[in-house]
């Protein structure tokens, strides 16, 4: 038996992104049921009626899947830490499902995962890296972009809007999306915005796109499945446009469920396993004393309370 594979997303109060969450933990529960799962690296090569580009992940073995939230859906993820251990995993490969690295995969998600180890003694736990930034997603960002301007006259620019996050490492590999989104592609320009947390917003961002000249502009929403965000983000812009009516402004959907995303979590699964993990911590605002943050450098962690999941001393362990 393979360690289990344990996919920690956030969560959401819209059903759509639960869907979007499950259907893609089914996906890579067929995918090692049938011990076959594309390599991220090789979706540009077509694969062939046989599989193409597979590898086996599970090298023969077992290999369980499971996920779960760390907080407003269902299930929670001691639910399914609990269920991996039932079917006698004694370790876990936990992969975050998030974008980039921010408060969530850097003290919530390793917060929750010390809690389960409490409860299950003897249970290892490796813990890998976030999705993004990665090749992969910028291809899926020019292919739902290519998909919302498909009748826009060429060039167009591209607003990449992001969570947000009070973390500026977070924000940095946004910006830097854009910036490795931009090159090599057709686009006028991009730039960057965030729907929370962070500046500049989607309507500040848009604003910047017309000032600099754009009357096309795609706003690329830079999530992995449907939700609250995402929804505000297109809101958002609809209300630009509206404002606006000198400049054809469309919204790209978000990444959604499908098989790069599958295979770059079941790289991130093979990263943490071989232990090779390259999370980045060069500018992490817990080692790095960041402007207005350097009180931050050191501090322990103290990841917010879930209502689902009250870390409670005794309970964290």
């Amino acid at each position: 038996m393979k360690p289990a594979l344990l996919i920690a997303g956030h969560g959401t109060r819209d059903p759509e992104g639960v869907t979007g969450f499950t259907a893609l933990t089914k996906r890579l529960t067929a995918l090692a049921e049938a011990g076959r799962v594309q390599l991220a690296e090789a979706r540009e090569k077509p694969p062939d009626a046989a599989g193409g580009d597979a590898v086996d992940v599970a090298g023969g073995q077992r290999l369980d899947v499971a996920g779960g939230f760390i907080e407003l859906s269902a299930p929670p993820l001691r639910d399914a830490v609990s269920g991996l251990v039932d079917q006698g995993n004694r370790t876990l490969v936990a992969v975050p499902l998030m974008l980039s690295a921010a408060g969530h995969s850097k003290g919530d998600v390793p917060a929750a995962l010390a809690r389960e180890k409490a409860r299950h003694p003897g249970l290892t736990v490796r813990y890998g890296r976030p999705l993004g930034p990665h090749p992969v997603l910028l291809d899926l960002l020019a292919e739902r972009i290519s998909a919302a301007a498909h009748d826009l006259p060429e060039p167009y620019a591209v607003l990449l809007v992001g969570r947000g996050s009070t973390d500026p490492d977070a924000n940095a590999d946004v910006c830097k999306d854009a910036r490795m989104l931009w090159e090599g592609r057709g686009y006028e320009f991009t730039e960057t915005a965030f729907v929370s947390l962070a500046h500049p917003s989607v309507a500040e961002g848009l604003e910047r796109c017309r000032r600099l000249g754009a009357r096309s502009i795609v706003v690329a929403r830079y999530f992995l499945f449907a939700g609250v965000l995402p929804d505000r983000v297109a809101a958002q812009a609809a209300e630009y446009s509206a404002a606006h009516p000198g400049v054809d402004l469309r919204c790209a959907d978000v990444l959604g469920d499908c098989d790069e995303i599958a295979a770059l979590v079941a790289e991130r699964y093979r990263e943490a396993l071989a232990g090779d993990i390259r999370m980045n911590c060069d500018m992490c605002q817990y080692r790095t004393a960041l402007p207005g943050l350097a009180h931050r450098v050191g501090v322990p962690q103290h990841p917010h309370d879930h209502p689902h999941d009250h870390a409670h001393p005794a309970d964290a362990g």
